[in-house]
């Protein structure tokens, strides 16, 4: 059975912020800073996508084998640590700086922010002036909420990019970024295999415990983000590939449809790119895109506090 009827959005809002943030400098590549931990992930026979959708108009379908040649990809998404070491050399603005806000999950808001203006239909997102990467829960709260072996959060499509530069890498494609998470083990729905999360016994990665949006349990030991090197590595050693943040990639998001509808849909997100593994928000009853076949759109300057990024090498 899908789930397309229950599966609305905690995904990243756009900002239709009705102009463009101002420029951010140049970036430029100054070698490869590929890290000591970064995987090889071999060549060869590749599997994308599935024929038994979870969500339906998503375009998780259909399932197909392709190839892929060996690439490296780092085993966690940029951490805050990283991602300050890039700002150091760089003085790279990000574009929740240069817009002077970013959304945040309400949880996260601190009452003393006072009201925050929420996004229709999504009330759980806020518009807070101030949060950025270091900031991440508004003014003031790098000392509560950052943390340097964290993912960074609150970077953008573009952000991404600019890091992938400078890092002498890129953002992977859908198509790698499937083949990393499945860590050799095939057609499976998750980077450990078949079995399915809950909120009582079997935890295996960061996502929702409780009732969406209200109450979250914290079963798995975590409200929002975790570590990014935290559970147990997939089969070729990557960490928290569903869960804990998603991950932007290369590929703009687009679905193949007839139907009018999504057609429709999709008219009002040119320009989207394409986001995967879900993140602490997702949960089976509502956002069930912690699969590896899962997927979303997004608008390349959306930031949130729940969107990350890896970084991938060719070879």
């Amino acid at each position: 059975m899908t789930k397309d009827t229950k599966q609305g959005s905690c995904c990243s809002p756009a900002r239709r912020a009705g102009a463009d943030a101002p420029p951010a400098a140049p970036i430029v590549t100054c070698g490869s800073r590929i890290p000591e931990d970064a995987l090889r992930i071999p060549g060869g026979r590749s599997l994308t996508g599935t024929n038994h959708p979870e969500i339906l108009h998503d375009g998780e379908d259909p399932f197909r084998n392709t190839r892929v040649t060996p690439f490296r990809i780092g085993a966690t998404t940029v951490t805050n640590a990283q991602f300050a070491a890039f700002i150091r050399d760089t003085n790279y603005l990000t574009e929740a700086e240069r817009f002077g806000w970013s959304f945040v999950f309400w949880m996260q808001v601190p009452e003393a922010l006072g009201p925050t203006l929420g996004v229709k239909d999504v009330e759980w997102w806020r518009r807070v002036d101030g949060a950025n990467w270091r900031d991440i829960n508004g003014p003031g709260t790098m000392e509560t909420a950052w943390r340097p072996d964290h993912p960074v959060v609150h970077v953008s499509w573009n952000d991404a990019q600019a890091y992938a530069k400078w890092a002498g890498g890129r953002l992977p494609t859908e198509i790698e970024w499937e083949h990393a998470a499945r860590g050799g083990l095939g057609d499976v729905r998750f980077p450990w295999g078949d079995r399915e999360p809950d909120d009582a016994t079997f935890q295996p990665c960061n996502i929702w415990q409780g009732d969406f949006p209200k109450t979250n349990s914290a079963k798995d030991g975590f409200v929002t983000t975790a570590p990014a090197r935290h559970y147990e590595p997939n089969g070729y050693g990557l960490y928290n590939v569903v869960g804990n943040v998603w991950e932007w990639t290369a590929d703009a998001y687009r679905i193949k449809s007839l139907k009018k509808h999504v057609r429709q849909r999709l008219a009002a997100m040119k320009g989207y790119k394409l986001s995967k593994g879900g993140s602490f928000l997702c949960h089976a009853s509502y956002c069930y895109r912690y699969r590896i076949a899962a997927r979303s759109g997004t608008s390349p300057d959306s930031t949130t506090t729940h969107q990350g990024f890896r970084v991938v090498w060719s070879e």
